[in-house]
């Protein structure tokens, strides 16, 4: 067992959104229960589009404090423990001394989303698992569920797991992702952030709006980019997966990451590109937090951050 894990404090909080008057909607009964129905008035205030932020801080912490951005369809329990068990980063990051911030953003997990018709103007869209399998670089299409790329690292014996985890998410609300994360940044002060997939591209573009508040972003396989960082005061580590070229999908991707830190190259922004299997770790999957070895590169962005 490991040892214990000494907080000196932890909490809480919503940041962000606004605030929606809606009118001219008509009342109706509603049975909560087959034993209680009430008139609904859909009529008066929300609250929407706000970011939940759970946050730890152990005992003895000096290190910057570190926001853990989810990637899409996802929310912050993809940091907490891995699908077949083992702890997160979440806590490995608390254990190697960091204060842990991690979010659910605008539209996922505590954060809620806007059940209201017509506020957002598409639909919600949802992940299955085959879809997953092939997106995130479990194997091949036809090797769904039990046959990976050999030397998979992610653990797919608990695939089914690793899908309860997946929740509804809109194609409409980067801009409002954006918004809460930035105000969450400053709800927060100084930090730095670690995202993944999706939350690449939102961290990326609130710590170009932050430049004041963020030092580094490691993005781990971001699937947008921005360039604009400062580079007297920001700089980027970018962490790739194995298999990156297993479909064409995927290699465009990859290409794209690679051009993405080659542009950071071009601007004078301090960055760094890991390729996993080149620096003698292959077969991590698009989920780099949850597979085997994760521990080690966790422990690995621990030491870049202290170095920075």
């Amino acid at each position: 067992m490991p040892a214990p894990l000494a907080l000196a404090a932890m909490g809480s909080f919503h940041i962000g959104g606004r605030e929606l008057v809606l009118t001219g909607q008509p009342r109706r009964s509603l049975a909560f229960t087959p034993h209680t129905t009430v008139t609904y008035d859909p009529n008066g205030h929300y609250a929407i589009e706000q970011a939940y932020v759970q946050w730890f801080r152990p005992e003895g912490a000096t290190d910057r404090p570190l926001l853990l951005v989810h990637g899409g369809g996802l929310t912050g329990a993809s940091w907490e423990t891995t699908p077949d068990g083992r702890p997160g980063w979440q806590e490995q990051l608390l254990r190697l001394g960091f204060p842990v911030f991690v979010i659910d953003n605008a539209e996922r997990g505590r954060a809620g989303f806007c059940a209201l018709p017509g506020i957002w103007p598409d639909a919600p869209l949802a992940r299955n698992a085959e879809w997953a399998w092939e997106l995130f670089r479990f194997g091949p299409p036809a090797g769904y569920p039990d046959r990976p790329f050999p030397g998979q690292r992610f653990p797919i014996a608990h695939m089914a797991e690793f899908v309860r985890g997946f929740v509804p998410r809109w194609t409409s609300t980067n801009d409002l992702q954006v918004a809460a994360l930035i105000a969450a940044i400053h709800r927060i002060g100084p930090c730095d952030l670690i995202c993944h997939s999706h939350g690449g591209e939102l961290a990326l573009r609130a710590a170009a709006a932050c430049p004041d508040q963020v030092r580094a972003v490691v993005a781990l396989e971001p699937s947008g980019y921005t360039a604009t960082l400062d580079p007297a005061r920001q700089r980027v580590l970018t962490v790739l997966g194995d298999f990156l070229d297993c479909d064409p999908y995927a290699a465009a991707r990859t290409q794209a990451m690679r051009d993405f830190t080659a542009a950071l190259t071009g601007r004078a922004v301090p960055n760094a590109l890991w390729e996993m299997a080149a620096r003698g770790q292959p077969g991590h999957s698009h989920m780099l937090m949850m597979d085997h070895g994760a521990e080690r590169l966790a422990t690995d962005i621990a030491a870049w951050l202290r170095a920075i």
